[in-house]
């Protein structure tokens, strides 16, 4: 089962974010609570979690931007 990950809205005027680095690779196994991306706005950089165990498939690009809300990446 596939479990999307989503650009978190990390403040109530935020709209978007940016993909800054992911911390691991399309493919990789990851588990639960392991920091996997670092999202930015205009006042902050914070890294992300992956939701459950599995298999990292990344779907927003390092560098893109994204609405809040989105889905970036999914966890199969």
């Amino acid at each position: 089962m596939k479990e999307d990950i989503y650009l978190p809205r990390m403040g109530q005027t935020m709209t978007e974010g940016k993909v800054e680095k992911w911390l691991k690779k399309d493919g990789d196994i990851v588990k639960k609570g392991e920091e996997i991306a670092e999202i930015s706005t205009d006042k902050a950089t914070v890294a992300i979690e992956s939701p459950e165990d599995g298999t990292l498939h990344i779907i927003a690009d390092e560098g893109s931007t994204a609405a809040v809300g989105e889905v970036i990446a999914q966890v199969e």
